[in-house]
């Protein structure tokens, strides 16, 4: 790399008929330091080599000169020794140290080894991930036929706790890490969970806009907002409850009904194991295999359904799974305890003057959008409870029940919905109920470039944690 104005002599060099040798050696004695430049390097290796590391970057190729043993220590001569690791500057250099040193592959071989024993040596108390846990973007021919796998294999994350917790933005930069969600740790299954969250991008069951199979990744992305304890409620889940991101179910986007075999296989796993799946969708169509999977355990388990849309459709261009029928699906294979069922938050137009007439028949109580404007849902709530009982009870929130003026990113949505505030009067409404699942759904963010649909799923799959048995309070 050529520094303009700052090698003259090197020039001088050539224009005397120099050897290339010798100009390279003028080039690097004449190379200031970022310091004389006034310029402050972003990240310098370890161990304070930076006249090498910057002579490096004059010299070209680079492998023509060795670093000279001599170090030049990072931070002024004036600074006692060991001060600087408490030096603001040592502890983001010992941070960025150990992000970059497990973001390595383990297959990057003996420097990938040097590099993380001395990331831990640097940072033994601040490792952002631990080697086990990254995610993965690929899939491989183990995971057709459920959970992508996450590489290697070793103790998750902890923050002065037994259990994994979400990294304080105080401590490590939102920006950082690999993308899960709330930035917990990443591993291959269910084992050992309590609670689990788990993406299902599927959308290839839409009637109207598609984009859902990209939900779960913008509510990762979008949830590094969403902290520890929740301050509303108390509720501290992290210090109750074992929670990590399980990564996707690797769906067959060409089949549906394959899809659904594959989801449903996912969730039999997760489900034995003794693991609460926390699901991001993905659209509607999920909730059916989860389901499946979810009563095949707990036998037939009551609904608190949050939706524009009651999804007990029959069937459309003589296809009887896509997303608008998944709760019927549900009633004819006896997954649900249909006087156990309440869908919140109905509205829009429709194809049949009495749109709810299936639902009612078979004993599910309907909550129209109309009966909740304008006021609170804490009433509604007291009763869903005593409707619910002590018997196992799913949660499945549509994103579209809120109004499109709070969460625009959808695939089919109703104007005149439920307010943010509203939703959150719902699910803490089901604290004490045994909640055995949830999902949140429909999410499609290339209609928000705001990102604010995604921001508002990821807020409401935290809430859904906090509402589950055995989180204690602050």
């Amino acid at each position: 790399m050529f520094v303009p104005g700052v090698c003259r002599e090197a020039d001088c060099a050539v224009r005397k008929g120099g050897s290339r040798e010798g100009e390279r050696e003028a080039r690097a004695q004449s190379l200031p330091f970022p310091e004389q430049q006034g310029v402050r390097p972003h990240f310098e290796p370890r161990g304070g080599r930076r006249e090498g590391w910057w002579r490096r970057l004059a010299l070209c190729p680079a492998a023509a000169l060795q670093p000279r043993r001599d170090s030049l220590r990072s931070t002024p001569r004036s600074t006692p020794r060991g001060a600087e690791g408490r030096s603001p500057w040592g502890r983001m250099r010992r941070l960025l140290w150990a992000g970059c040193s497990q973001l390595l592959p383990r297959e990057a071989g003996l420097h990938a080894r040097k590099l993380s024993a001395a990331a831990a040596a640097a940072a033994p108390r601040c490792s952002l991930w631990p080697p086990a846990l990254l995610a993965t973007s690929g899939s491989s021919p183990s995971a057709s036929a459920g959970l992508l796998p996450a590489p290697g294999h070793g103790a998750p994350c902890r923050w002065g706790s037994q259990f994994n917790v979400p990294p304080s933005a105080l401590f490590v930069a939102r920006p950082v890490g690999v993308c899960s969600m709330m930035k917990l740790p990443v591993q291959a299954s269910a084992e050992g969970l309590d609670a689990a969250f788990v993406g299902v991008p599927l959308d290839t069951g839409t009637s109207n806009r598609p984009g859902a199979r990209f939900g779960p990744r913008q509510i990762r992305a979008e949830s590094a907002m969403v902290r520890r304890y929740n301050g509303s409620t108390g509720a501290a889940p992290f210090d109750s409850l074992q929670v990590a991101d399980i990564g996707d179910v690797n769906v067959n986007l060409y089949n549906l009904p394959d899809s659904c075999r594959l989801i449903r296989e996912s969730y039999q796993k997760i489900v034995a194991s003794g693991c609460v799946p926390l699901t991001l969708g993905g659209d509607h169509t999920i909730t059916y295999p989860i389901l499946q999977a979810v009563a095949e355990k707990h036998g037939p388990v009551g609904l608190v359904h949050v939706d524009a849309h009651t999804d007990t459709g029959d069937r459309a261009l003589g296809e009887e799974i896509y997303h608008g029928t998944p709760f019927r699906r549900c009633v004819e294979e006896g997954l649900l305890d249909c006087s156990r069922v309440v869908q919140i938050g109905i509205r829009g137009s429709s194809y049949d003057p009495d749109p709810y007439e299936y639902c009612r028949d078979q004993g599910f109580r309907v909550v129209p959008a109309e009966e909740c404007w304008r006021k609170s849902l804490l009433p509604l709530m007291g009763e869903v409870r005593k409707q619910m009982g002590a018997q196992p009870v799913y949660i499945s929130f549509d994103i579209d029940a809120l109004d499109p003026a709070y969460a625009p990113g959808t695939g089919t949505p109703e104007i005149a919905g439920l307010t943010p505030a509203q939703a959150l009067e719902i699910i803490r409404g089901c604290k004490g109920l045994n909640v055995v699942g949830c999902d949140l759904v429909e999410v499609a963010p290339m209609y928000d470039v705001s990102g604010n649909t995604a921001l508002l799923g990821a807020n409401l799959l935290f809430e859904m944690l906090c509402v589950l048995p055995r989180v204690t309070t602050m």
